[in-house]
């Protein structure tokens, strides 16, 4: 048989670079892309056969500093003492971004940010999150960031700075007594609601050149990746959504965001003007980003279920 329900796909290859090219198709064939609702699974399970449904995601700038300073690599006998080193000038800006408590010390970078609701404190809270596990599972210490918040409200829902990279100077084996001529960063900064992608670079690009002396030349650019996006929680589709995994997992999903982007969800929301939702299959131990990033066969075969089960679910919603 048929479909029970219409279904348009949309495929593309360029989501880790921002889907440069689908913002422009899907506001050029908007009624082309017409639909009640859209569903993506570019998330993960927030455990292993734990239904999930994912809500928010967050938005994204990138950012990359050059710094330039003699026009050549200088001996450092020579010239040390009467030249900037574009490195140690490098890493003063980027230790000023943040305190030591991690929050971003950007002037106005917070003035727009959404506080999380009591409610969705309690979302969270009631989730099987083991602190030392995940210490555990990525290999660190202790974990850090803004100590007034727990750790998946700093993960999902404030706002983050990280620094990427950095590269400058003589990185062999050996020595090579120099001041070197140049040094680069590669930033990125994950956004809430209602961050503006714009308004904040600007707010970047102002602090970092207050930060960098005359004695270096500032080449800054920038990349916007996607603005954050929220589904309100009490949406009526969520409802299906949820009937669906209960059908397949027989059990209840969880709701939660993610601390990650994908760049034209709100361009989907802001030009089709639908609720948007994520259902993910993978593993948070799937290795996203990194080595050996993998699907388990189950994954798979369970996200053929759900498909299913999305479709004959859905067809029972009556969209106002």
């Amino acid at each position: 048989g048929g479909l029970p329900i219409n279904v348009k796909w949309i495929i593309e290859g360029e989501e880790e670079i921002g889907s440069k090219h689908l913002h422009a198709f899907v506001q050029q064939h908007a009624r082309r892309l017409k639909a009640d609702a859209i569903i993506i699974s570019d998330t993960n399970m927030f455990a292993p056969g734990l239904p999930t449904i994912c809500y928010g995601t967050r938005g994204l700038i990138a950012a990359q500093l050059d710094l330039q300073g003699a026009s050549r690599d200088l001996h450092s006998g020579d010239y040390g003492g009467i030249v900037a080193n574009p490195i140690q000038v490098l890493a003063e800006i980027i230790s000023a971004l943040k305190d030591r408590h991690g929050r971003i010390t950007i002037p106005g970078f917070y003035e727009d940010v959404v506080e999380i609701e009591e409610a969705e404190k309690h979302q969270f809270e009631a989730l099987p999150f083991e602190e030392e596990a995940m210490k555990k599972e990525i290999g660190v210490p202790e974990l850090f960031g803004e100590t007034e918040f727990s750790p998946l409200e700093r993960r999902w829902a404030r706002p983050t700075l990280e620094i990427n990279g950095i590269s400058g100077g003589f990185t062999g084996e050996g020595m090579k007594t120099i001041i070197p001529a140049k040094a680069m960063a590669k930033i990125t900064m994950r956004l809430v609601p209602h961050q503006d992608p714009q308004k904040i670079f600007q707010a970047f690009q102002e602090y970092v050149r207050s930060l960098t002396p005359s004695t270096v030349t500032l080449t800054l650019t920038e990349d916007i990746g996607g603005k954050p996006y929220l589904t309100p929680l009490d949406h009526p589709v969520l409802a299906f959504v949820s009937e669906a995994l209960q059908k397949v997992f027989q059990r209840e999903p969880v709701f939660v965001r993610t601390g990650g982007t994908i760049g034209v969800v709100n361009t989907f929301s802001e030009v089709l003007q639908v609720p948007i939702v994520f259902v993910g299959l993978s593993q948070p131990n799937d290795h996203a980003h990194a080595p050996n990033e993998h699907l388990t066969e189950e994954a798979f075969y369970t996200g053929i279920e759900v498909a299913a089960q999305l479709l004959n679910t859905l067809k029972e919603w009556k969209p106002e």
